[in-house]
């Protein structure tokens, strides 16, 4: 029966248990009855470990019977109530069957208050276990609504930073779109140029927007061709600066994350030729840093600054380490752990 349990560490956690109920009844009898001999112990031992087995296993049964009968769900202070009920019955039925089978044979008369708290202890031992089966539910289940907390905070988290990323169609495409159409009159051939890459930053994102990362050198060869799309359309009014190590070029990333940080730069800092907008992209350790002159927009327009949020929401579950914000006076920086 003991071989039906699940785990390894089920089996030895139930051994332990009956064996250290056992061995309080084996020190309870040799404390009372001491004319006896220690062969004698041993042996009401090793029946006592029978016992105790049987009824484990009977009162196991019946849990197992009442999760599919008479679940918590269904009504907890029933289940508790009707399962205690069960295992005093069968606590009363085998101390009544060692009653007539057993202590007739005793060659000792055994005390009648001593015999009467038998009875008692019986019952009490029902409860203890059944007490133990209702601990090892509930804690079970709070552990499944511990994880399944964590699922939903996750799925929340990867659908705002889907929302987010699917920005990029709407916003960045009608952009695209019309600084291509000037172009087709001012230079062929830049148009042609700025085309392909349009087109290369679109496959990424269709190629992509399922993966929870990406190499990062699969994301900056990305962004060049986002870049290259930005430096067109702002021309000098933008610089933008790669300075990443060869160690780091194996880590992995958030896809679009660098596009999410450089669009989140633009939308909230002022970008002209006078006062260039200059954007960092650099590793320092484990971490990709994306950074910038700090010149903020008297107004941003359509902001819900859940960009950065939904981001580090995502990160968080990806990664003990966190995404880093740091702000002065005249810079602003994010901190992406790399994967």
């Amino acid at each position: 029966m003991i071989a039906a349990y699940k785990t390894r560490k089920q089996v030895l956690n139930t051994y332990a248990i009956i064996l250290v109920i056992a061995t309080v009844g084996f020190v309870v009898r040799t404390a009372k009855f001491d004319q006896f001999t220690f062969a004698f112990h041993i042996a009401s031992f090793g029946v006592s470990i029978v016992m105790i087995t049987t009824m484990w296993e009977a009162l196991r049964y019946i849990n197992r019977r009442l999760d599919h009968s008479f679940p918590f769900e269904k009504s907890i202070s029933g289940r508790i109530t009707l399962q205690l009920l069960l295992g005093a019955v069968l606590a009363i039925f085998v101390r009544f069957l060692i009653y007539l089978f057993g202590e007739p044979y005793l060659p000792f008369k055994l005390d009648e208050l001593f015999l009467a708290a038998t009875w008692v202890m019986y019952i009490i031992v029902t409860v203890g276990v059944n007490l133990g089966f209702f601990t090892d539910y509930f804690i079970r289940r709070w552990k499944d609504s511990l994880v399944l907390a964590e699922r939903l905070e996750k799925e929340k988290a990867q659908v705002q930073f889907d929302n987010l990323k699917n920005q990029l169609n709407p916003h960045f495409l009608f952009n695209a779109l019309t600084s291509l159409n000037g172009l087709i009159f001012e230079s062929q051939d830049l148009a042609s140029q700025f085309l392909q890459h349009l087109s290369k930053v679109y496959r990424y994102v269709l190629q992509n927007k399922d993966k929870n990362f990406v190499p990062l050198q699969t994301e900056l060869d990305f962004i060049r061709n986002y870049v290259f799309l930005l430096c067109t359309r702002f021309e000098k009014a933008l610089v933008i600066k790669f300075d990443i190590s060869e160690t780091a070029i194996e880590r992995a990333i958030v896809p679009v994350t660098l596009q999410i940080l450089i669009e989140n730069a633009l939308k909230h800092n002022v970008a002209d030729e006078q006062r260039p907008l200059i954007i960092e992209i650099i590793t320092i350790g484990d971490y990709l840093v994306v950074s910038n002159n700090l010149q903020l927009r008297a107004k941003v327009g359509s902001s819900n600054k859940q960009g950065l949020e939904n981001l580090s929401s995502l990160y968080r579950f990806l990664i003990e380490r966190p995404v880093i914000i740091d702000q002065t006076d005249s810079r602003f920086a994010v901190k992406i752990p790399l994967l």
